[in-house]
């Protein structure tokens, strides 16, 4: 399953996605945005990964790779070719097949906990996994559920968190993908909006066990990407 990736910024790569990929022999190429690389053909790969990162999904005036973006994943829904967005990838599925993105009520940032719908036993996605899953998040926006998309997963304070399309379009609004370095380097990096989110946030950003944490997250993430590579089969 040849994957390509598209990644936002340079400090949200594929993380344990890309781990994963290389020990199992799968080859995968990488559009950086950032950098304003070219979009390849679509016909040369199996599937497409969509990776997060701070823009806003209606932001295509200051980034407009969005719309490209946007484009390229209609058309890889219309292939029925597999995706997975994670984060902002998500929010592009959902805005891609027409649903509203928009601020969440309160920000999500940190270690916290999803809710699978019974739905989610149904499908392919979480095969193998409980109810209730530990997860990191990074996010200010939400989507809705599109129409003919079935929910799988919501929190407390974020009702959608994860949605599939079809038979294998899958928007995931939470991280798997996070190591240690990931979670210190993200919030470094964010320590303006860490400091004044403007919204109430939920999540525990840098716990004392925090190497636990990620270690929790590394076999839930090897379950659900193995799970998506193989067709949830």
């Amino acid at each position: 399953m040849k994957t390509l990736i598209f990644q936002q910024v340079e400090s949200e790569g594929p993380g344990l996605f890309g781990e994963f990929l290389k020990r199992w022999g799968i080859p995968f190429d990488i559009v950086a945005f950032y950098r304003r690389d070219s979009v390849p053909l679509l016909s040369d790969y199996d599937a497409l990964l969509v990776l997060g990162g701070p823009m806003n999904v209606y932001e295509e005036d200051r980034y407009p790779f969005l719309a490209e973006e946007n484009l390229v994943i209609k058309d890889v829904v219309r292939q029925g070719k597999p995706y997975l967005g994670i984060c902002l990838g998500a929010q592009l599925l959902a805005k891609a097949l027409g649903a509203k993105v928009a601020a969440n009520p309160v920000k999500e940032i940190g270690f916290s906990h999803v809710q699978l719908t019974p739905d989610a036993a149904k499908d392919g996605l979480f095969k193998g996994l409980g109810t209730r899953l530990p997860v990191f998040q990074w996010h200010g926006d939400t989507f809705s559920i599109p129409e003919g998309a079935v929910k799988l997963a919501e929190s407390q304070d974020c009702p959608n968190q994860a949605f599939v399309y079809g038979r294998a379009a899958y928007a995931v609004q939470f991280h798997l993908e996070v190591t240690p370095a990931m979670v210190r380097d993200w919030a470094r990096a964010n320590k303006v909006e860490i400091e004044s989110p403007g919204r109430p946030v939920a999540g525990v950003l840098l716990p004392d066990d925090l190497a636990e944490r990620c270690g929790e997250l590394r076999r839930l993430a090897e379950v659900v990407f193995s799970n998506f590579v193989r067709g949830g089969s």
